[in-house]
Parts: C-alpha cells; sequence; structure tokens
C-alpha cells in the first residue's frame, strides 16, 4: 500500500454514501473493529435541520490503523447501504486533476462501486472511484475512476474503452469538466434537442 496520499498529514478517511440514520456511534464501533484505534469521528450534517448528508471523516492515530480500515471495510455495508471509503483529501488542486480521472458509461446495471474499482485497479492506484445512482438506488449506466496518476488513468482508457463488462460494451474517457468541455468546443459537436 502506498501510504497517506502526498500532501496529506493525518490519518483520516472520508466516508461517502452512507445511510442517513448513521451516526457517529455506529461508525465508531465499525471502524475500531475494521481499523483500530480510532481517534474521532464526524458525520457531516445540515446546518439547520441537522440531517446526515451522507458522509463522513473518520480519524486514527496511525497510518497503520487508517491504512488497515480502507482496506477492510471499503465497500462494505452499514445499516443496509454500501459505504465507499477513501484518505480524506482537502486539497482542491489535486482533487480537479482530471487528467487521472476517467469516465465509463455504458454500464451494465449490476455493476456497482466495487465492481467498477475490481475492473479497474490492474492499472494503479485508486483514489475515488463511483457508480452515479438514482435517489431510489439504481445505477444510471455511468461512473468516475480518479487514480493517483495519469499513467495509470491513460491505460485504463486505452485498455478498457471498447471493452464488455458484464452485459454492456462501455466507454471509457478522459473526464472533462464543464470548463474543460466548453474551452475545447467538445459539446458543439452534440445537439440539444430540448
Amino acid at each position: 500500500m502506498s501510504g497517506l496520499p502526498a500532501g496529506l498529514q493525518f490519518a483520516s478517511l472520508y466516508v461517502g454514501d452512507l445511510h442517513p440514520d448513521v451516526g457517529e456511534a455506529t461508525l465508531y464501533e465499525a471502524f475500531s473493529e475494521g481499523g483500530g484505534n480510532v481517534a474521532s469521528c464526524r458525520v457531516c450534517r445540515d446546518s439547520a435541520t441537522k440531517k446526515s448528508l451522507g458522509y463522513a471523516y473518520v480519524n486514527y492515530y496511525s497510518t497503520a490503523d487508517a491504512e488497515r480500515a480502507l482496506e477492510t471495510l471499503n465497500y462494505m455495508s452499514i445499516k443496509g447501504k454500501v459505504c465507499r471509503v477513501m484518505w480524506s483529501n482537502r486539497d482542491v488542486a489535486s482533487r480537479r486533476n482530471t487528467a487521472s480521472n476517467v469516465f465509463v458509461k455504458g454500464l451494465d446495471d449490476t455493476i456497482d462501486n466495487k465492481a467498477l474499482h475490481d475492473t479497474f485497479s490492474i492499472f494503479g492506484h485508486i483514489l475515488s472511484c463511483k457508480v452515479s445512482m438514482t435517489a431510489d438506488g439504481k445505477s444510471k449506466g455511468y461512473g468516475f475512476v480518479h487514480y493517483e496518476a495519469e499513467e495509470a488513468a491513460k491505460q485504463a482508457i486505452e485498455r478498457v474503452n471498447g471493452m464488455q463488462i458484464g452485459n454492456s460494451t462501455v466507454s471509457v474517457s478522459q473526464f472533462l469538466t464543464k470548463q474543460d468541455i466548453e474551452t475545447t468546443g467538445t459539446d458543439d459537436e452534440f445537439t440539444n434537442l430540448y
């Protein structure tokens, strides 16, 4: 395992896709059992309603405990909902690095976050992996894989684009932000019928 990504000072994990009823006590218990000595955990909540925003941060006293939790608890089910675990990264610039981020479309309905991660992890270390879902938990048919290295993203695009995953042939390309699309003029290729 590569340890903490560059620029991170604390053994802090981001936990996403949480069930709305998951609180700090539930997280503390799960992450203590799966990782080790938890320093603190915090479910992020709406400031007005106090309802969960669906994500949390879990902090460990040691990097080794956090790594163990990341390896053992990623894609585990808490209160019937599979959550994603990754290193907490507050460096906005690195999170927005689109050169190491790929967009996958045409996903079979059976492909979930773990299956997408398992398929793409052979190309390099994945920082984040997510299949976009509807509010009722059904796949929208596309997802995102954010690699630590740009070379891994390039290999994934070259090797998986046009490949059949499940019952669908997928299209894999570099992720582009709206700003990137407007700058490159890519949106001229599309006609909005509505």
